[in-house]
């Protein structure tokens, strides 16, 4: 037996180790969350029903699957259909998480992402109509500030978990860059639960689908197709480019100008491959990857060291609009670049439409 033979034995004794470690647990886990969807089912544990409907937006892994992009453009498509839409959402690790909080559109002071979190300050900058609701207890705080709010219909962001609340239309999304592997529940995969949580799902959305080829997305839709009893319509999406911006919200240039810059490319986001990913398609020549955990909050240290880095290496700095609304809070240096994006179908809207409009009772036109 040579050497190589050896090696892949050892990989080989190593992965079953791991699988004989994991898979109980694994299979507990799932086994945790079907049994707490069914007793919702049942009505062992109780809803709070509203009296608009409620489209959740969700997924089955942990962390980043484009759910705030997603979010902004429900909320965007819902008023420009003359609606007045609410979101709801925790506000993770912002001072008012394990409280409330009331973000209206329109609001021209400067809002501070350390109490609100940063995607809610993010949804809300770009609504022209309606409120995001911050807190932990999503189903209280919409008790507490739906009289005033008035909404037409409920965003319930990070939703699919979040059965204390009665959804209307259930909305899952799934990241095409995730490695099909991983499509098992902790600890042995990266899902919150098991596949079969989706007979729940009204419509699913494959983030990032331009970034895999079409062979991964067949898979993807195989797996999926293969937990419903029921037909879901399957949308791809991707993000399209609005431009690079500097901390002052000033267009600087598009995104193919980007071409042949050398650059340190910043995140603190819960997907920072595919940021990344994202910029080396427009040709940026990333000279460093300076990765935060998700929503961590960046300090004046933080920010003057990657400006002196930038200095030396004659580089730009550049972010993700969800960072930028933490990093603005910190310094104002017109060097502090950002890219804009926008989600956009590549298929699958006008089904998507078409079972958002029955929900909300709107004529089915995209």
């Amino acid at each position: 037996m040579n050497d190589l033979e050896k090696l892949k034995l050892k990989v080989r004794a190593k992965a079953g180790i791991k699988y004989a470690i994991f898979a109980p647990l694994s299979q507990l886990w799932d086994m945790v969350y079907r049994t707490r969807r069914i007793l919702y089912e049942y009505g062992v544990f109780k809803k709070t029903t509203f009296k608009v409907p409620v489209i959740s937006v969700g997924n089955l892994a942990f962390g980043g699957t484009g759910k705030t992009p997603t979010i902004i453009w429900l909320a965007e498509w819902m008023i420009s259909h003359g609606l007045t839409p609410v979101v709801l959402t925790r506000g993770y690790k912002g001072q008012l998480e394990h409280s409330s909080g009331l973000l209206k559109s329109g609001q021209k002071f400067r809002l501070n992402p350390y109490d609100y979190g940063d995607e809610p300050l993010m949804i809300s900058n770009k609504m022209s109509r309606g409120a995001v609701i911050v807190g932990k207890e999503r189903s209280k705080n919409l008790l507490k500030y739906f009289s005033e709010v008035k909404p037409d219909v409920v965003l319930l962001d990070d939703g699919f978990q979040h059965l204390q609340i009665h959804r209307s239309f259930n909305i899952v999304l799934f990241d095409a860059t995730m490695e099909m592997k991983l499509y098992k529940t902790a600890p042995l995969g990266y899902l919150r639960e098991g596949l079969s949580a989706l007979r729940d799902a009204d419509a699913l959305i494959i983030t990032r689908a331009d970034m895999v080829s079409e062979e991964k997305i067949k898979n993807l839709i195989g797996l999926i197709n293969s937990h419903f009893h029921h037909k879901p319509s399957i949308a791809l999406t991707s993000y399209s480019p609005l431009g690079v911006f500097d901390v002052h919200d000033k267009y600087i240039f598009s995104n193919h100008e980007l071409k042949g810059l050398k650059a340190i490319a910043v995140t603190a986001i819960a997907s920072p491959e595919a940021f990344y990913r994202y910029l080396e398609s427009f040709g940026v020549t990333i000279l460093e990857r300076v990765s935060f955990p998700d929503h961590y909050f960046f300090t004046p240290e933080d920010v003057n060291e990657l400006l002196i880095k930038a200095s030396q290496q004659s580089a730009i700095i550049i972010c993700s609009e969800k960072d930028m609304v933490k990093m603005k809070r910190v310094s104002m240096d017109s060097r502090l670049l950002f890219t804009k994006v926008k989600v956009e179908f590549i298929s699958g809207e006008s089904e998507l439409v078409q079972g958002l409009s029955k929900v909300l009772q709107l004529e089915s036109s995209i």
